[in-house]
């Protein structure tokens, strides 16, 4: 299939059109009209510095539904240890120089590019891009950001500098959802280790239909505070059945 160019009006192929790998389109720009438009549709920008900028749209998705969320037991006792304070957007743009910086000090590439940690500032700052960070004592260890349109999470990055702290950051983002109303966090791509945590993948017919019932409220949100007063709802779980969707 072809890699589609995109024009300079805010419009991008049908998914359906996309590379076996996912890819979809290439050029256009990081503006916050066409980023927000990219993921309502399931799509979002990935490419290294140096490449033109490029979109994809990969099948089948990882995501995890916060109800089926696997919590192991030493995790959760790491969390009742109450080892680190967790915050929400105090520190958005840090948290992403950090997921881009941990990837470049272990020798890995990065999309975070500086354009791309511009893009993402300005959605947090319009309340479409949140955060969530782990502290020990007032040193910043962990974290990960996303985008939320409405009750749709789509992870981005997450970075760790100690041992558990972005395990944390995903228990305690999973616990807000729950609590928000938010029903899909999009792992993008599958991996072993979000696999572990009850991620699943689906189809992109599932996928799309997710979106669309998930994202109808198109404004942006409020900075997000952490809710909830007990680290028992943060290690607190629950499970739908197979099949089953609680929207």
């Amino acid at each position: 299939m072809p890699v589609f160019q995109l024009p300079r009006e805010i419009l991008f192929p049908d998914p359906e059109f996309a590379e076996p790998d996912g890819l979809l389109a290439v050029g256009g720009d990081l503006s916050t009209e066409r980023l927000l438009e990219a993921y309502r549709q399931g799509i979002f920008p990935w490419y290294s510095q140096g490449e033109p900028l490029l979109w994809w749209s990969p099948a089948p998705r990882l995501i995890l539904v916060p109800e089926e969320f696997h919590l192991p037991k030493r995790l959760a006792r790491t969390l009742r240890q109450q080892t680190f304070t967790l915050t929400a957007d105090t520190v958005f743009s840090r948290i992403v120089t950090e997921c881009a910086e941990t990837r470049l000090r272990t020798g890995e590439d990065t999309w975070i590019t500086d354009d791309m940690k511009k893009a993402y500032i300005r959605l947090h700052e319009l309340g479409f891009a949140h955060s969530i960070e782990c502290w020990q004592a007032d040193t910043l260890v962990g974290g990960l950001y996303g985008v939320c349109l409405d009750r749709f999470f789509f992870g981005e990055s997450m970075f760790s500098l100690v041992s558990n702290a972005s395990k944390v950051a995903l228990a305690t983002l999973v616990a807000q959802c729950k609590i928000k109303g938010i029903r899909i966090i999009d792992c993008q791509m599958t991996t072993a280790h979000l696999i572990r945590f009850g991620a699943r993948e689906v189809s992109r017919d599932m996928f799309r239909r997710h979106l669309t019932l998930l994202i109808r409220n198109r404004a942006g949100q409020k900075k997000w505070r952490l809710e909830g007063n007990d680290k028992e709802e943060i290690v607190s779980t629950g499970a739908c059945q197979e099949g089953e969707e609680q929207y």
